[in-house]
């Protein structure tokens, strides 16, 4: 199928031939049949991929803070390589979609296949959009009307949160989209209108749609305007959709409004506001999210779990189905905004249309069935070149999210390993990692990649909650399994690998978790340091992990296991590795006590059967300046210090100071490449699987340490295979 992309580093545009999207649970699988280009947002995105590097700085100066605080911590060339990274993946545009449903995911009710509905779905022949951000599109509307649901939407929060009254004058500032929606849904609510722009165009076509206007490029003031449009009395409401990076429509809407005046920013203006100008008049200010309660609420969005009705009236979807009721009802016409009717297929002279000016209502027109027939539109697979090589690991990857395009696939590449497909739930990334790094295939079909005769090796770069089955499938299916961590994230899980592997016994295929830590060069040299030391190990691990929000997968129990557990487990190895021993007992504790903790602050000590033992300090509380991992162990009479894989240091060494690293490594490229070898030699994992197991269980055990407060937990079971 065929997707629009953008391109951030150079703002170039692209329609990409990229897999269809599978349909999920919770979603709806659309065939597209119009899109509307949002002129002011796409617009700004265009403009923000054609800015040089220090134009794209300036933009966002909250990025610049955090690149130079990752390069004081990892070093200048990684945080350029990482930047580089996310630049270079392009981005999907587009929200303004109708279409007819495909195919209906688990747990979706109220939609049929065949029903046209309107979504947030992209630019593209089919997308995979979540229930609650579809809407049925009445009898009677057409598809081109109902592609502009979503930005109707966003004008009716934005007229919602002003909450109008009959016979009030409002005031709406920039006339593009927004605002000649945002128009005629105040006169459907009986509001006199204003209408302010500097184009002579837009304010005549407000004024077909009952605004009074006021056109800025002629010279009209538009503070007089709305004294003499109020009365004398100043306006009750301003609405500001314009798009701008100045203050000073705000501060005009200020100036224009009575005393209690409300006062709503539906668009992009600058926010310099005059405390003044609000403090004697008592005005209310307010900025509206998007299209309404649920927005950025990724249990709503992407969970499906909508708000009760009698608590939050209107939400996103509801939103949608009473813009697209206002359509079919004729109380708002969408047919009087567009100015280009374009193809899809020629996507890229209607983004023209917008540096050539004018342009208003962009709609896209796709192909319909008998132009290009559904088996065409849902391959999930596009052919590159061929990659597979006899003897070699012949490697198919699923998931190339952030991590994987910035670390592991650069490192796949340089094995040598040959590369068959990349699987990614969308397809852009996968299309995009494809081309990047030379894979054969991308495809968003992950699940036929298990029973393939042309592949012996997946990598998985998934979600945690997914790499348990996962593991199991593909030995099964007698792959060679590399799977990021966390190996697993219950206890079960971890139980039904280990008994796959006993099941499979000496034909089972290689297991890896990557565990990259133990493969860097500082940590080598501190394993052949303590080669020599007989007694206990005393190991101290300081992760300075960063604050991430509550509501992110990975601190979802169910989904990424909690910190603890989804990035946790890298420190456990670690110490397991350094001390050569098997972890024997775990406590733990979080900052705050167990009741309430936060368990991304969080202290856990293990002890090994050795006597060795190793305190991890996972804190989210500390400053980005700070080192982000420092390990330290003491040992006869002598102490290693290692600050964030660079700076390896040395007390009480003989002959041994320190070992520094013009650029932090983690031991990523090396870790992958001892899976690699160890495939293509046929020789043993690099990793005992008993060590990955144990590893697991410790660590899940300290993480329930660490939610129920101090508590001694023995007796980590040991592995049978």
């Amino acid at each position: 199928m065929k997707q629009v992309l953008e391109s951030l580093e150079s703002g170039s545009l692209e329609l990409a031939d990229v897999p269809c999207p599978r349909v999920r649970a919770g979603h709806l699988l659309i065939r597209t049949r119009a899109s509307v280009i949002s002129v002011g947002t796409e617009r700004m995105m265009l403009e923000f991929g054609k800015a040089n590097l220090l134009q794209k700085a300036r933009q966002q100066p909250d990025k610049v803070r955090q690149t130079l605080d990752k390069i004081k911590t990892d070093g200048l060339a990684p945080t350029l390589a990482a930047v580089r990274t996310k630049l270079s993946q392009p981005i999907p545009l587009g929200y303004c979609n109708a279409g007819v449903v495909l195919e209906v995911g688990e747990d979706v009710r109220g939609f049929r296949v065949g029903q046209r509905v309107a979504s947030n779905g992209n630019h593209a022949e089919v997308v995979c959009v979540p229930k609650n951000l579809c809407a049925p599109i009445p009898d009677g509307v057409e598809d081109e009307a109902a592609a502009f649901a979503v930005l109707g939407a966003i004008a009716l929060q934005g007229v919602r949160l002003v909450a109008p009254t009959l016979g009030e004058a409002v005031v709406v500032t920039g006339l593009g989209l927004l605002g000649q929606l945002t128009v005629q849904l105040l006169r459907a609510n009986g509001c006199r209108v204003l209408g302010i722009d500097p184009s002579a165009e837009r304010c005549a076509l407000a004024r077909t749609l009952g605004a009074e206007t006021v056109c800025l490029g002629a010279g009209e003031d538009p503070i007089l305007a709305a004294q003499t449009f109020s009365r004398g009395r100043g306006v009750d409401a301003v609405l500001v959709t314009a798009s701008t990076r100045s203050s000073e429509p705000i501060s005009q809407a200020a100036t224009m409004c009575r005393k209690r005046g409300r006062i709503v920013l539906v668009g992009v203006t600058g926010l310099e506001l005059s405390r003044a100008d609000f403090f004697e008049k008592e005005l209310t200010f307010q900025v509206s999210c998007s299209y309404g309660p649920g927005r950025y609420d990724p249990a709503y969005e992407e969970g499906g779990q909508d708000y009760p009705l009698g608590f939050v009236r209107w939400t996103e979807q509801r939103n949608l189905e009473a813009f697209l009721d206002m359509v079919a009802a004729g109380a708002v016409r969408t047919d009087l905004l567009v100015t280009h009717s374009v193809p899809f297929d020629e996507a890229a002279r209607a983004y023209a249309a917008i540096d050539e000016g004018g342009a208003l209502g962009i709609v896209l027109r796709y192909p319909d069935p008998e132009e290009k027939p559904d088996a065409e539109l849902l391959r999930r697979a596009i052919p590159a070149s061929a990659a597979k090589a006899p003897g070699k690991a012949n490697v198919a990857v699923i998931g190339s999210g952030n991590y994987a395009t910035a670390v592991l696939l650069p490192a796949l590449k340089e094995t040598g390993a040959s590369l068959v497909a990349v699987a990614s739930a969308k397809g852009v990334s996968a299309t995009q990692a494809a081309r990047k790094f030379g894979f054969a295939e991308a495809t968003t079909d992950s699940g036929a990649l298990f029973d393939r005769g042309d592949v012996n090796t997946l990598i998985l770069s998934t979600r945690h909650d997914s790499h348990a089955a996962m593991v199991c499938r593909a030995l099964r299916a007698g792959k060679h399994v590399f799977v990021e961590k966390p190996l697993a994230i219950r206890d079960e899980e971890v139980d039904a690998i280990e008994a796959v592997l006993a099941e499979l016994g000496a034909d089972a295929p290689l297991l890896m978790v990557g565990f990259n830590r133990r493969f860097a060069p500082h940590v080598l040299k501190m394993k052949e340091l303590l080669a020599g030391v007989r007694e206990p190990k005393a190991m101290v691990m300081t992760v300075n992990a960063g604050a991430i929000p509550e509501d992110h997968w990975t601190q979802d129990p169910a989904v990424g296991g909690g910190r603890v557990v989804g990035e946790g487990c890298h420190f456990v190895d670690l110490m397991q590795f350094v001390a050569g021993a098997r972890v024997t007992g775990v406590q733990g504790a979080a900052v705050g006590g167990a009741s309430g903790a936060l368990a991304d602050r969080a202290t856990w000590t293990l002890t090994f059967d050795d006597g060795s033992m190793g305190t991890i300090h996972y804190l989210a509380n500390g400053h980005r300046s700070f080192p982000k991992e420092r390990f330290e162990v003491f040992a006869g009479g002598r102490v290693l210090q290692l600050d964030n894989f660079r700076n390896l240091a040395g007390f009480g060494w003989p002959g041994f100071n320190g070992m520094r690293l013009r650029r932090q490594d983690k031991g990523n490229a090396a870790c992958l490449a001892a899976f690699i070898r160890a495939i293509e030699s046929g020789s043993v994992s690099p990793i005992p699987p008993q060590e990955l197991l144990e590893s697991a269980r410790a660590t899940l055990q300290a993480a329930r340490a660490v939610v129920n407060g101090p508590e001694n937990i023995t007796g980590i079971p040991s592995s049978k295979c």
